[in-house]
C-alpha cells in the first residue's frame, strides 16, 4: 500500500471472512481454500491483515457454491468461472460443460446403482444368522462366483 493511503476497512461495504462465509453460506476454511487455489482472487486486507470481501467475492463464493452442490469438481468449476466472466462467451460453451458433467454424474449413478443391487443380492444370500460364513464377505475377499 502506498504511503498515506487508507487501510480498507469493514466499513467500506467491505465484509470479514465470517461476515462473507454467512452471507454466502461457505465456510471461512472453504473460502480460503478456495482463495490458495485460486478460485477467489486474494481479497485486500485491513492494516491488521484481516482479509474484506465485496458484495462480488460473497457473489463469487455462491456461485462455487452452487456449482459445489451440482457436483461439479473444482477444475470444472475454474472453467465455469472464467466463462462466467467472460462476457463475450458462447453459451453453446456452458451447456457443453453442463451436459457433459451430467453424462458423468449418470455413469456414476448407474455405477452405484450396480454396487447397490450387487451388495442387496449378497445380503440376501447371508443367512443373517450364528454362522460364521458370510458370502458377502467371501466376495470381499473373492471367494464367491
Amino acid at each position: 500500500m502506498s504511503r498515506g493511503a487508507k487501510a480498507p476497512a469493514a466499513g467500506d461495504g467491505l465484509h470479514s471472512i465470517g461476515e462473507a462465509a454467512a452471507r454466502s453460506g461457505v465456510s471461512a476454511k472453504m473460502i480460503r481454500h478456495y482463495e490458495e487455489i485460486g478460485l477467489v482472487p486474494p481479497p485486500p486486507r485491513t492494516a491488521a491483515g484481516y482479509r474484506l470481501y465485496a458484495e462480488a467475492d460473497v457473489h463469487r463464493l455462491r456461485f462455487i457454491s452452487r456449482a459445489r452442490a451440482l457436483g461439479f469438481g473444482m477444475k470444472q468449476i475454474g472453467l465455469l468461472l472464467a466463462l462466467w466472466s467472460d462476457r463475450s462467451r458462447a453459451s453453446a460453451d456452458v451447456r457443453q460443460l453442463a451436459l457433459q458433467h451430467a453424462a458423468e454424474l449418470g455413469e456414476r449413478i448407474a455405477q452405484m446403482q450396480a454396487m447397490q443391487r450387487t451388495l442387496e443380492a449378497l445380503a440376501s444370500q447371508c443367512h443373517g444368522d450364528e454362522r460364521p460364513e458370510c458370502p458377502i464377505l467371501d466376495d470381499l475377499e473373492g471367494r464367491c462366483g
